[in-house]
């Protein structure tokens, strides 16, 4: 049997929200935390629809805050599958906040989640290929498989320095300001 393919376009997910005191911070700002909440939820809803399958968060990648977000905005959260593996997906999420008084819009985040699909005894399962149907699609997707190859890399590394202590010591008081203040039994 075939794989099934589906188009990007089939997982594009918006989600948009008010946001109210009650999301912001000790500095009057919409915390993080909130944010990153919306954006699994968004990630989630686009995975899911792509698969057709309850999906797990399995990393994200990394998550800059670009632009404060303010009470009283409009977030508007958009999300798309970028690449897929046997059974992940890397969505692609941008956050934008709108000033509804004034119409402005700032971009806010990029973030990409990668999610694994799940059948009901929560076993990893096979996902939809995917159909490129853009310029920006295939970008993305060669976007996404290397950052994959450059996660492994650092994952494949080993410890710093081969692992030898006074070689670590030695690379840390000739490149960092750092003050090493290890017991005597750590040395030998």
């Amino acid at each position: 049997m075939g794989a099934d393919y589906k188009t990007v376009a089939s997982s594009k997910v918006t989600l948009s929200q008010l946001m109210l005191p009650s999301h912001s911070n000790f500095s009057g700002k919409i915390h993080g935390g909130y944010l990153l909440s919306l954006m699994d939820q968004v990630a989630f809803a686009c995975g899911s629809k792509f698969s057709g399958r309850y999906c797990v968060t399995a990393s994200v990648d990394r998550v800059d805050f670009l632009n404060p977000i303010e009470v009283g905005e409009l977030v508007t959260l958009k999300a798309s599958v970028n690449f897929v593996g046997s059974s992940s997906m890397v969505i692609g999420i941008r956050v934008d906040a709108q000033n509804i008084q004034t119409d402005a819009i700032k971009h806010c985040n990029s973030s990409y989640f990668t999610m694994i699909a799940k059948d009901e005894q929560g076993q990893s399962v096979p996902v939809p290929r995917l159909i490129l149907t853009s310029e920006l699609e295939v970008m993305r997707y060669l976007q996404s498989a290397e950052r994959i190859r450059q996660r492994k890399a650092r994952q494949a590394m080993t410890l710093p320095c081969g692992g030898a202590l006074q070689a670590a010591l030695t690379e840390i008081r000739q490149h960092f300001d750092a003050k090493i203040e290890l017991a005597d039994s750590e040395l030998s």
